[in-house]
């Protein structure tokens, strides 16, 4: 597994969560495995119209993959500070967000006609695609606390349910470069204060932060998986 493979490569210019073969291939392979419960967590693509499919004992899940890690280079709102970052800057860091440790999966099946998870945080104006608050909110999941994202991940309480806990998750996942030793909290790639703080970064000394924070993050998880495929 090529941790420094840039999945734009091989998705005819689409999107790659959703025509790179090369990242379907890989989310395959890492999380087949075993689940904290022992059951092994076998993922297929031969399910029509599936990305990534499970059934089992402990249920059947259908998995999307979403890119966790966004430059914001094309939203409007941020368009001011964008101005001010180097183009190899913005392309370094585009690059390393098109890489196997700036995705993960979530389900990707709509429940109730209601949206994923990963349309629900990239539309949240509190969550705003950022994936630091993101597991803010599952980390509140698993504790039963109220978060922007509460109701729609109790949509998909099945699925966390796999990891028994917010350790387990971060374990399963390789996020452990995100939260603190003991898992008991997020490290945040920003000043964070209870989702009152705005998502988007407000300046270009904030975003710089986010960008270096999201930069070493994505860095550490890749030499994380590079580690568990030896």
């Amino acid at each position: 597994m090529d941790t420094g493979f840039d999945v734009r490569s091989d998705a005819g210019g689409r999107d790659p969560d959703q025509h790179s073969p090369t990242l379907r291939r890989y989310h395959q392979l890492l999380w087949s495995r075993q689940l904290p419960g022992g059951a092994l967590f076998t993922l297929d693509i031969s399910t029509e119209g599936s990305y990534l499919h499970h059934s089992s004992g402990v249920g059947e899940f259908f998995l999307a993959s979403d890119t966790i890690i966004h430059t914001f280079a094309s939203w409007i709102r941020m368009a001011d500070i964008m101005a001010q970052v180097e183009d190899v800057d913005r392309a370094a860091f585009h690059r390393i967000g098109r890489t196997i440790g700036g995705t993960i999966i979530f389900p990707g099946n709509r429940i109730e006609g209601k949206p994923t998870i990963n349309g629900a945080r990239g539309m949240h104006p509190r969550i705003c695609d950022r994936f630091d608050l993101t597991l803010e909110c599952i980390r509140r999941h698993y504790h039963g606390e109220l978060s922007p994202l509460d109701e729609t991940l109790a949509r998909y309480a099945d699925f966390f349910s796999l990891y028994r806990d917010f350790a387990g998750y971060v374990q399963f996942f390789l996020l452990q470069d995100l939260v603190s030793p003991d898992s008991s909290t997020v490290e945040f790639f920003t000043t964070f204060d209870d989702f009152s703080t705005p998502a988007l970064p407000g300046n270009f000394k904030a975003y710089e932060q986010y960008r270096s924070n999201s930069v070493a993050f994505v860095s550490a998880r890749n030499a994380r998986i590079a580690d568990t495929c030896l």
